[in-house]
């Protein structure tokens, strides 16, 4: 038996829920692109997938009903989006992995992006004036790291159960004969017209001809699908070797971009230890360098875990201070010690050791602000546009998946010809130290540009387990903003006792050392702000950043999954 709440997405011509899935167990879905729904909130037994995009959600949700397990959801899940959310979903860019199998495996797959052989730590600082010039990390050919997602995809194979074909193929069906768009997707599509004229050589068939996109117009994708096809028949090479990666080369060429073939070609995914420590008698299980999220959340729920959090109350003047103060260090510590494992060490140990930590808060005072001009880096002698996608299958394989362009459409510059958009990821190398990049973080050595090196991320794929066993599943994308919301979210339910819908739905607050100021969602409480300026804060209000999926396991087989309120993204299972 199953329950579920629907926000229903109704086109011009109407919507029609064209399957019943606890009818259709062990069947194919039925999923029309053109007539849709998106469903915020599924509760079920058998298996869920959560992520950006309806389409994605359903085709998913699909794999698993044909008999395949949580890797090979994801995998399907990942490549839809690449056709149905191009701002975010991609082949172009890349991402990482945290899952755990039903057997007690615990998996950590790094496919990020990295540095071209022709990357300089200078090459985005200007020889007269001396200053970083952002425009060329952020948009356009040069902005472009090597792509790791397709290895990525290849990798996570090696865990899948269906074959590659069977999981491919509804990618390429979107692809080939179009998909409506939902009122979001053409209205980004629209803001972003001027910088796909500006910065591609052949203009994408994300410029619409005549007029503006609008909900419920169709989106075809022709190169993209025989890109796809390649991939289907060639594997991996036909991504990173071939005709796609001719096309690549060409598009570099045309925009003075930096990827060559043997870039493409030597470019591999790693399989890495997961980050794991404990949080009140949960296990939290999330990434390791180079992303920053799993050691900064062991570091800030080390922080509160011996504190009042819960007596101070959600949502409160004083739990909010507490854990800006905890997100205030452990950003000051990422921009300083934290960088790509195969290029810098990394103090891991020290960074989450009880004396570092409790050193790093002795100056904590739960009345007033600290100031981010006195909160410094630790001293150690030894370092927004993403998608999310949660998945668990029926043998209690678990899956939390991030990926991304980095910012929204990436670089803004489609392959000509292969119809994808490339990252901008360099940007999350520190171009120069102390300067901020896209989303504000300053880094410093430890990040600084180098040939074939992964630039420091913030995605944070999460589990938690309870007694063991699978108990949450969590993630988000945001930039910087993902690591302080997945810590919520967690907090959320651990701490506040709340449900999935509630734990990711209720306002979000920020804070990332730099600059000093917290970050606070519109529905964030009046009374509140008040309360946190009259202790010194300084508060911004900005528009939404978070998208969260989450996966709450509620007792044997039993599942609650939900999609963020803040977009498109929706819940399905069986």
């Amino acid at each position: 038996m199953i329950t579920t709440r629907k926000t229903v997405f109704l086109f011009a011509f109407g919507c029609t829920v064209l399957f019943t899935a606890g009818q259709n167990v062990g069947k194919k879905m039925v999923i029309n692109p053109f007539s849709y729904n998106i469903q915020k909130d599924f509760s079920g037994s058998n298996g869920t997938v959560v992520c950006a995009h309806p389409l994605a959600a359903k085709i998913g949700t699909d794999i698993l009903m044909q008999g395949g397990n949580a890797i090979d959801a994801v995998i399907a899940t990942q490549l839809a989006l690449a056709v149905v959310y191009p701002g975010a979903g991609n082949i172009g860019g890349g991402g990482f992995m945290v899952a755990r199998m039903g057997n007690g495996k615990t998996i950590a797959l790094d496919f990020r992006e990295m540095a071209p052989a022709a990357a300089t730590e200078n090459m985005y600082v200007d020889k007269k004036t001396g200053k970083a010039r952002a425009s060329l990390s952020q948009t356009g050919h040069l902005a472009a790291g090597v792509p790791g997602t397709v290895a990525g995809i290849f990798a996570e194979m090696k865990y899948a159960k269906l074959p590659f074909k069977t999981l491919i193929q509804p990618a390429i069906d979107i692809a080939e004969k179009g998909f409506v768009l939902t009122e979001k997707e053409a209205r980004n599509l629209d803001s972003n017209m001027k910088s796909f004229e500006k910065y591609n050589t052949t203009l994408p068939v994300f410029c619409k001809k005549n007029g503006w996109w609008k909900a419920g117009d169709t989106l075809i994708q022709k190169d993209l699908a025989n890109t796809l096809k390649r991939i289907r028949d060639k594997g991996a090479k036909g991504f990173y070797e071939g005709e796609t990666a001719r096309l690549i080369v060409n598009e570099m060429e045309r925009g003075a971009g930096i990827i060559t073939l043997a870039d493409l070609k030597n470019y591999k995914a790693k399989e890495r230890v997961t980050v794991s420590f404990d949080y009140k008698g949960y296990e939290i299980i999330s990434m390791p360098p180079p992303s920053s999220g799993g050691l900064l959340m062991n570091q800030m729920f080390k922080m509160l875990e011996n504190r009042p959090l819960k007596e101070y109350g959600f949502g409160t003047a004083k739990s909010v201070a507490l854990i800006t103060e905890t997100e205030r260090r452990a950003f000051a510590d990422r921009a300083e010690h934290l960088g790509d494992p195969d290029y810098y060490k990394v103090p891991s140990k020290t960074m989450v050791s009880d004396a570092y930590l409790q050193q790093r808060m002795a100056d904590y005072d739960s009345t007033k602000a600290s100031k981010s001009t006195d909160v410094k880096a630790g001293m150690i002698k030894e370092s927004e546009q993403t998608t999310h996608i949660s998945i668990m299958d029926k043998d209690g394989n678990c899956v939390s998946l991030t990926t991304t362009l980095n910012g929204g459409y990436g670089c803004k510059t489609v392959v000509g010809g292969a119809g994808f958009l490339l990252n901008n990821e360099m940007d999350d190398f520190s171009s120069q130290p102390g300067v901020p990049n896209m989303f504000g973080a300053i880094g410093g050595k430890a990040n600084a540009i180098a040939p074939g090196k992964r630039m420091l991320s913030s995605m944070t794929p999460t589990i938690v387990l309870k007694n063991g066993k699978p108990f949450l599943i969590v993630g988000t994308p945001g930039g910087t903003t993902i690591i302080t919301s997945v810590l919520q979210n967690i907090i959320n339910v651990i701490d506040y006792s709340m449900n999935a819908h509630d734990a990711i739905n209720k306002p979000k607050f920020h804070h990332q050392w730099q600059p000093d100021q917290i970050d606070v969602e519109k529905e964030f409480p009046m009374e509140v702000r008040q309360q946190l300026q009259a202790m010194g804060y300084k508060i911004n209000q900005r528009g939404y950043w978070s998208a969260s999926e989450m996966i709450k396991i509620t007792g044997n087989k039993k599942f609650e999954a939900a999609a963020d309120k803040r977009g498109d993204d929706s819940a399905e299972g069986y």
